[in-house]
């Protein structure tokens, strides 16, 4: 299997711990990351997503004065953020089955358990970079299409 460089990846940081934060820019940086942007609260995520482009976000669920769930709406539902379409990656310490799916239906792309280790980082990045998800902008959902395999239907039972 042919390993993907993140040589050209800017990616944004966010989590309410100064230590953690650093910790996933280490781990960004040993994987040879272009550039790692961080954030300790939504408000200055919300800023840099504002000011800049990224590749993708890696946020805590437990970010404030948002969480990660209402950063990702909030997010998504800007249509003149230049970084409303980019991957997120959501890090969480205990996540709930009813939470995960409610970062889907938000938008996130990604999940990461903590503790987790950069091969775990490695893996989402690649994810993301191997098989990018169509960005769908719809009346009640915008962000990547949450499926995550094609199925061919015919029949009765296929919308249109």
């Amino acid at each position: 299997m042919t390993e993907l460089s993140f040589r050209k990846l800017d990616i944004l940081v966010a989590d309410p711990s100064n230590h953690m934060a650093s910790l996933v820019a280490q781990m960004l940086w040993h994987l040879k990351v272009h550039d790692v942007a961080e954030a300790v609260t939504s408000d200055a995520a919300l800023v840099l997503l504002r000011a800049r482009k990224f590749h993708a976000v890696i946020l805590d669920d437990l970010l404030g004065p948002m969480d990660g769930i209402a950063l990702t709406r909030a997010l998504r539902s800007s249509a003149d953020n230049p970084n409303r379409d980019i991957p997120i990656i959501m890090m969480s310490a205990t996540p709930e089955a009813t939470r995960i799916v409610e970062a889907r239906d938000a938008g996130i792309t990604e999940f990461l358990r903590k503790p987790f280790a950069a091969q775990h980082v490695a893996t989402r990045l690649q994810a993301i970079m191997k098989a990018p998800r169509p960005f769908i902008t719809a009346e009640a959902y915008v962000g990547p299409d949450r499926r995550r395999r094609k199925l061919d239907v015919d029949g009765p039972e296929r919308r249109h």
